[in-house]
């Protein structure tokens, strides 16, 4: 186990309490589903954990992917996942993973919907003997809230990304993840965040990256005819640069600002080059109608794509010169961003869809160290520089950036390590060892989300 719970890297440390026990939880601990001890589980008093979580969907999304992969390190080490969620396609995993789905609608932002499923959940609790809840999204999280302080069990909350706070009550609405008797954030910027804006203490906050599954993502695996078909459906030859963007079609990833950076390239004269958005539209804003009428508008439309998403990932990265996180929001750590450096692909993110913890970049680190470029967040102008900067490398600068960028995401991305430091942090807020008590879950990875 680690030595400290909630490091990343070195960078944020908080108490641990390795090695202790799980006490006796008061006057209900004869509820349902209370177990006892696994007798043949290391240390005196190690048992498995029932957890509930509330996510709004199981579907697609930084949170609904997050949920999953918790259901999937709590299973594999023989503790009990309860999810409750509006669900989606991928409802179906929680059961694979070994735990239990609980239909709710966890998406509604009416106080009386909000309320009622407090109630549910409190109920869950007790049903299930759950030891702690650990929120992901806000309207679910004050359900979770309240629920867990009714029963007195630990409430935890994982942040994804940097909430809008156009106003007072938006703030005491986005407030409700800083409640938690530990608040984890996916990176760096997301923790400096929570500390600032909601004054969460150091000692309630760890950093945790998300470990990532990047089975599949290995350019040494990757045949050249699965290349050769994914430029095919481009329409492109094998001399264009391809700017893959890959993530959900929604305003804040930033995919008009990689309109705007096209329509720049393409006023400097530049040529032979094709921006592809891969990712899904998630069906329910105008905006990707809005973007294809700035394509049109800017006379962009053949130099852009509105590819959708890909039925192979991993050869889209391959097939690509560089990868763009455009976001105007503040992301955690983009999954199809990390997916092109574990493909070697160099990137190119604005500096609010990844921090310099994911995105090595001057002046933070020299050429020589470099796995990509980061640029002010909106500037297309900016984006378009970096672009240029980037095809003016030799092919043999860009690979030894890519080989860089898959080195450091390997490195620091990693599933077991996520696994160990999340399992570290339930042993501290429920009072025990964080190693598995039975015989962890046979289930495999958990589901990879190809439409994002």
């Amino acid at each position: 186990m680690p030595a400290a719970l909630g490091v990343s890297h070195g960078t944020r440390v908080t108490g641990t309490s390795e090695g202790s026990t799980i006490p006796a939880r008061g006057p209900d601990a004869d509820e349902p589903g209370e177990r006892e001890p696994d007798a043949g589980a290391a240390g005196p008093s190690v048992r498995p954990l029932a957890v509930l979580i509330t996510v709004p969907t199981l579907d697609v999304g930084a949170a609904d992917e997050g949920a999953i992969e918790l259901a999937r390190i709590l299973g594999r080490a023989g503790h009990r996942p309860v999810v409750a969620s509006r669900g989606g396609r991928f409802e179906g995993e929680i059961a694979r993973l070994g735990g239990v789905f609980v239909r709710l609608d966890a998406t509604s932002h009416n106080p009386l919907v909000i309320a009622r499923n407090a109630g549910r959940l409190h109920r869950l609790i007790r049903e299930h003997g759950c030891d702690a809840v650990h929120a992901h999204g806000r309207a679910s999280a004050w359900s979770a809230w309240a629920a867990a302080r009714a029963s007195g069990r630990p409430f935890l909350t994982t942040c994804y990304t940097g909430f809008r706070e156009q106003n007072r009550l938006k703030r005491i609405y986005n407030g409700v993840m800083a409640r938690a008797d530990r608040v984890i954030a996916v990176s760096e910027p997301i923790g400096d965040l929570m500390v600032e804006r909601h004054r969460v203490p150091w000692a309630r906050l760890a950093i945790v990256h998300p470990g990532v599954d990047l089975t599949g993502f290995d350019p040494g695996g990757i045949a050249p005819d699965r290349i050769a078909a994914a430029r095919k459906t481009w329409g492109v030859t094998p001399d264009t640069r391809v700017v893959l963007v890959p993530g959900r079609i929604i305003r804040r990833r930033g995919h008009h600002v990689a309109v705007q950076a096209a329509a720049h390239l393409k006023a400097r004269g530049l040529r032979d080059f094709l921006f592809v958005l891969a990712g899904e539209d998630g069906g329910t804003s105008s905006f990707s109608g809005e973007l294809w009428d700035q394509v049109l508008a800017s006379r962009t439309a053949d130099v852009v794509r509105l590819g959708g998403p890909s039925a192979d990932p991993p050869a889209c990265c391959a097939a690509a010169t560089v990868v763009v996180s455009a976001a105007i929001q503040l992301e955690g750590l983009p999954r199809g961003l990390l997916e092109g450096m574990a493909m070697a692909r160099p990137v190119v993110a604005s500096d609010l869809a990844a921090g310099p913890e994911a995105v090595l970049s001057p002046p933070t680190v020299p050429e020589d160290r470099m796995t990509g470029l980061r640029v002010p967040a909106g500037d297309a102008a900016a984006l378009a520089a970096a672009l240029v900067r980037m095809f003016s490398y030799s092919d043999h600068a860009r690979h030894a950036m890519g080989q860089r960028a898959r080195a450091w995401v390997l490195s620091e991305f990693d599933p077991e390590d996520t696994a160990a430091r999340i399992l570290s942090i339930y042993a501290d807020v429920c009072g025990g060892p964080a190693r598995g008590a039975a015989t962890p879950h046979p289930a495999g990875p958990a589901v990879d989300p190809r439409q994002r």
